[in-house]
């Protein structure tokens, strides 16, 4: 398998995981009959934007793709960084701060 192939399959991997993060979240609000944002939907989005990350900074090499990603991984660990400093159980889907 090429490298390029390699890359691509990293990028899909990535993808899947971001998107997963969106069927967590409907899930959990489905089950509620509320909107909310579980603490899982932070970690998927983490683990999405990194693969993506790295996809984007070393697999195709773009810029823009590679500071949206940098980006947005600031923002997903802060938010994991206030859920733990609001005390939230980790599986509380109730939580959203």
């Amino acid at each position: 398998m090429s490298a390029e192939n390699v890359w691509r399959l990293v990028g899909f991997a990535g993808q899947a995981m971001f998107f997963s993060r969106f069927l967590f979240q409907w899930v959990a609000s489905e089950r509620l009959g509320r909107s909310v944002v579980p603490r899982a939907f932070w970690w998927f989005s983490i683990a999405g934007g990194a693969i993506l990350f790295a996809y984007a900074a070393l697999g195709i090499r773009d810029i823009v793709f590679s500071l949206g990603q940098g980006a947005g991984l600031v923002i997903y660990a802060r938010n994991i960084v206030l859920l733990r400093r609001s005390g939230a159980a980790p599986d509380d889907p109730h939580r959203l701060n």
